[in-house]
């Protein structure tokens, strides 16, 4: 039996698929596999496979806070959130989801239970598992801030990891660098509180996105992580560089730590202008921009992400 067979038992499975279709930036090559686990118990099936096989792989969800190569990935890519997403409200607050589960969408199922804690995410397009893998955050709030505890794979088995052993910091956790741990759920704490107010603060946090991002093209959210001695942008905008394009990539003129796909863009077009800003703030600024946006460079990647 073939390798595409015995995933199919587990799974969904797509072939040749082009990256371009599962990611927010609308760029990147065809990969082997393209896989759906059914259940939590095929995805450790799933995984079990590749590894024995030495295929490479990743897992994402929602494919917001990617860069994936212009070159075609001869591995795996394992997605979430069609089948991973489903999720649970307690009478406390407590809220158990799935990893693929859509951000946005608990924050709107928070809003309707009102329950307060999540209306910060409530406009970051990513799945929870990114968004647990990288700490995600706006307004001063991340989602380290509500984790108890995290369900992830390892060596075939399903643990629950507490908040304590997670080392999560600004965009930052365990995750990043354990590789073998693949999250498939969350526990987190909510609050009950007023659902107008609740749903006024979502409201103005929308309006503030929609006026100050550029929300109508394909892009990554955030491109640079924010140093201590001022905000990304404003680092961009003292550069000079808003506006710059490379091929169909351009720094956004709207919002200067947003790099867009203004039609037809390559990973690399985006990784040049990422490498152009990080050269300009080094130089006169002796600042070290960190992206928040993970570039898949297949041909560095030879072994299992």
């Amino acid at each position: 039996m073939s390798l595409l067979e015995r995933l199919q038992c587990y799974g969904e499975v797509l072939v040749h698929e082009p990256m371009s279709r599962h990611t927010t930036y609308r760029i990147g090559g065809k990969v082997d596999y393209y896989i759906y686990p059914h259940t939590e118990i095929a995805l450790v099936q799933i995984l079990k496979m590749l590894k024995a096989e030495n295929v490479p792989y990743y897992v994402l969800g929602r494919g917001s806070n990617l860069l994936f190569h212009d070159d075609d990935f001869h591995g795996a890519i394992i997605n979430l959130d069609k089948t991973l997403n489903n999720y649970y409200f307690e009478p406390d607050g407590t809220l158990v989801a799935q990893a693929g589960c859509s951000i946005i969408n608990l924050a709107i199922e928070a809003l309707k239970r009102s329950f307060t804690g999540l209306e910060f995410a409530s406009g970051i397009p990513g799945s929870l598992g990114g968004g647990l893998f990288m700490n995600a955050g706006a307004y001063q709030s991340d989602l380290a801030g509500i984790v108890e505890s995290v369900c992830v794979i390892q060596d075939e088995n399903l643990i629950w990891l507490p908040k304590a052993s997670l080392d999560y910091r600004y965009r930052h956790s365990l995750f990043q660098n354990h590789r073998d741990l693949t999250i498939v759920a969350a526990r987190l704490k909510l609050e009950k509180a007023d659902q107008e107010q609740i749903r006024q603060l979502m409201r103005s946090r929308h309006e503030r996105r929609v006026s100050s991002q550029p929300l109508d093209k394909p892009c990554a959210g955030s491109v640079f992580r924010n140093p201590d001695e001022r905000p990304a942008w404003k680092i961009i905008d003292d550069l000079g560089l808003r506006g710059l394009q490379v091929g169909g990539a351009r720094i956004s003129e709207k919002h200067s730590n947003f790099i867009v796909n203004e039609g037809g863009a390559k990973a690399e077009d985006v990784h040049a202008l990422i490498s152009r800003i990080q050269k300009s703030a080094k130089e006169k600024y002796a600042i070290d921009l960190i992206t928040e946006v993970e570039y898949l460079n297949w041909d560095e990647k030879k072994k299992k992400v």
